[in-house]
């Protein structure tokens, strides 16, 4: 009897002390504080600045670009995560990076769901239908903030390459920059513009823009929207 005894309690001791230090160590994972993957939000704090203030109460205009500019810090958020996290989840597996950089992606991960949810409904709170478009617009934005900085650039990399080579180098004129481009630098310099808010100028698009330069809340804009707001889903 004794012989069976001693293996039943050595097995309950074994399994016994595993459960509760497995229990104390995700008590204490849980609880520990990661460092922030990224720094601070100062769009979104602006743009909240904005909303609280009263004395005089910002206008529609100022806080639609405001929400605009928040878009595209958080677009280019969802960029750099989905490019990090297939990367540090294979450190992670080889053990050359620690679990508290793997879990500072996840908690930034889902911080930026919250965010892109908040953000759509503010655009919903301003026009009907706004939110399924907001994205793909700062997503346009930003594609041409980084060709008018390539624009911008052409006279001084044609003087760097003149001094490099000492020869004269011969670039093409590129074209003016388009009516987003000129929409971002009107943004930038926080000039009240709803025309930033167009994403296609065609008149024969499904896009519909009312008189006033907002999106209109129509049947076919939502279609658009929904067909366009999967590019910043996660993984």
């Amino acid at each position: 009897m004794a012989s069976v005894l001693v293996p039943v309690a050595y097995i309950i001791i074994v399994f016994g002390g595993l459960f509760v230090f497995s229990y104390f160590y995700r008590r204490h994972t849980t609880q520990q504080l990661f460092e922030p993957y990224f720094s601070a939000h100062p769009e979104r704090n602006t743009y909240v600045t904005l909303l609280q203030k009263t004395d005089p109460p910002a206008s529609d205009s100022l806080l639609k670009s405001a929400l605009v500019r928040r878009a595209m810090a958080d677009v280019q958020r969802v960029l750099k995560i989905r490019e990090d996290k297939p990367a540090l989840q294979n450190l992670l597996q080889k053990g050359s990076i620690g679990d508290d950089l793997w879990n500072s992606l996840l908690a930034a991960e889902k911080e930026l769901e919250a965010e892109i949810m908040e953000v759509v409904a503010e655009a919903n709170s301003f026009v009907e239908g706004w939110g399924q478009v907001i994205f793909p617009t700062a997503n346009e934005m930003l594609a041409n903030e980084k060709m008018r900085a390539v624009f911008e650039r052409t006279a001084e990399a044609k003087l760097e390459t003149e001094q490099k080579y000492g020869v004269k180098a011969k670039f093409e004129t590129a074209p003016a920059p388009s009516l987003v481009t000129s929409s971002l630098t009107q943004v930038s310099n926080g000039t009240p513009i709803p025309s930033a808010l167009k994403i296609d100028s065609n008149p024969n698009s499904n896009q519909v823009v009312s008189q006033d330069g907002e999106p209109s809340a129509s049947k076919s804009s939502k279609t658009v929207g929904s067909c366009l707001i999967p590019f910043f889903v996660l993984l």
